[in-house]
């Protein structure tokens, strides 16, 4: 393996380890006429690939994040029929997740495609463990957890623009989520069924499945919410762990 990267996480799970390696990109740039030295070296973009392990175990990808894969191994399109996430045909209205994952089972390595983005390598307990995750936010997980779809019921629900459907992990095993800030900077907040979590929604990059979620506006009535300056919020209640990004934004 090619030294220029730096492994900066892993988890391995049952037959299955993933790994997240980090390097910085240069680029360079030609100079205007005229100006001295000709070539500019750019500011160094910083790339991250993962990396999985496979030694007798399975692993689903999201679609298109496969760079190459090497060794013996059984590649094929997850399908679920039992109504999860890849049994939809299209996309869903105001989700990012791919109707499809693809599963690479056996013996060898697949390396993703280098990106800028950040990732969260994370563990679920299970078998009671669930989690509900931003409708961007999956990118791999270890076969054991089953991927389902989560809907949201409420009227809200269904007017909302980015949160209708949403992945639902669901078991034991490594997972991979990519997360809009580095994982040092988001703030797991804990509910104790004592109050409740009004949150707006794209700063929700996961939730424990066992809280009660309602879609709606801030305040209630349509002019209230016009005055608000709010659109659909996220009101959560109960007894469970919500994952917040508060400086995506910046």
């Amino acid at each position: 393996m090619a030294d220029y990267r730096t492994k900066i996480d892993e988890k391995t799970g049952t037959g299955a380890r993933f790994e997240l390696y980090q390097f910085a990109r240069k680029s360079y740039a030609l100079g205007m006429a005229g100006e001295p030295g000709g070539i500019h070296v750019q500011p160094a973009r910083t790339m991250r690939q993962l990396r999985i392990v496979l030694a007798g175990g399975a692993a689903l990808l999201e679609p298109g994040a496969l760079q190459y894969a090497i060794g013996k191994l059984q590649v094929e399109v997850q399908k679920n029929d039992q109504g999860g996430i890849f049994a939809r045909a299209v996309r869903s209205a105001g989700t990012g997740e791919s109707a499809f994952a693809t599963r690479y089972a056996g013996h060898g390595e697949v390396w993703t495609e280098p990106t800028d983005k950040q990732f969260i390598i994370a563990e679920m307990d299970g078998p009671g463990d669930a989690l509900i995750l931003d409708d961007k936010a999956f990118y791999a997980c270890e076969a054991t957890i089953a991927i389902k779809t989560h809907v949201h019921k409420t009227i809200s629900g269904a007017l909302s623009g980015g949160g209708l459907m949403q992945p639902k992990l669901e078991g034991a095993g490594v997972f991979v989520v990519e997360s809009p800030v580095p994982v040092d900077e988001i703030e797991a907040i804990e509910l104790d069924d004592s109050g409740e979590l009004i949150v707006d929604g794209d700063l929700m990059l996961m939730y424990s499945a066992t809280l009660q979620v309602e879609l709606r506006p801030l305040v209630r009535g349509m002019r209230n919410a016009l005055r608000s300056g709010e659109g659909l919020v996220f009101v959560l209640r109960g007894r469970g762990t919500v994952w917040l990004t508060p400086t995506m934004r910046l």
